[in-house]
């Protein structure tokens, strides 16, 4: 008998499978047009098929699976071909949730009320710049990619905006994939250029944010292509 389906919210064990399926298309383990069916997937991460569900349409709503009818879940095309697209969104959409964060932070330092979701999303940007250096210092590049998205979804989250949370999310997934393309040599060039942006946020200074944001994604797309080109002069 078939599992019913359910439109409960996210389950522990879904975000868990989710994390690691999400690892695994990124760093190549699943390629690109792999046929992603409930029962070996659960079978492979020990885990039933319903949490296997909830957790691929999670990565759809990522880009990084797609579904269609008849043929079920597949991962999605490598974002290689729409790099220069997503730079583009990426360079609008970051820039203005980095403006949005300063104006914000102004606010909160020209009140007396104290707001402790800010302090605890700064807290938590801090911790993530924290564990960046760590893994820097000890060249474990590879999880940068997972730290560098948490870095920017908790920008999105300093703005209070939900349209820029929601946008962002939408992308995220090919945002990590591209980056973990490259992020031997963009990671640790890129990494204290958060602090940068961060600073700025921190004191209120809206068009220095988003431009300073805005630069941090057009060299991590400099970077990008630099290195697809010098990939394309040795193949």
């Amino acid at each position: 008998m078939s599992e019913p389906e359910r439109t409960t919210p996210l389950t522990s064990s879904s975000v868990s499978v989710g994390a690691q399926i999400r690892d695994d298309i990124i760093k190549g383990v699943h390629p690109s047009g792999t046929k992603l069916r409930e029962a070996a997937l659960a079978k492979q991460y020990d885990v039933s098929r319903i949490p296997v569900r909830e957790a691929l349409r999670s990565l759809e709503a990522e880009g990084l699976v797609e579904s269609r009818p008849y043929s079920g879940s597949m991962v999605a095309p490598s974002p290689i071909e729409d790099a220069e697209d997503l730079f583009e969104i990426r360079i609008v959409l970051e820039s203005a949730t980095a403006k949005r964060a300063a104006k914000r932070a102004a606010e909160l330092n020209g009140s007396d009320v104290p707001d402790p979701k800010w302090r605890a999303q700064r807290k938590e940007i801090s911790d993530i710049l924290d564990a960046g250096d760590i893994v820097i210092g000890q060249e474990r590049y590879e999880e940068l990619a997972v730290l560098n998205m948490r870095f920017h979804f908790a920008v999105a989250e300093l703005s209070g905006s939900l349209s820029f949370i929601s946008l962002l999310r939408q992308i995220s997934g090919k945002i990590e994939w591209l980056y973990s393309l490259n992020v031997t040599r963009r990671g640790p060039q890129a990494w204290p250029e958060h602090r940068e942006i961060i600073a700025a946020i921190d004191a209120g200074q809206q068009a220095e944010a988003a431009e300073v944001m805005a630069r941090h994604v057009r060299r991590s797309r400099d970077s990008y292509f630099a290195m697809m080109a010098e990939q394309s002069q040795t193949t």
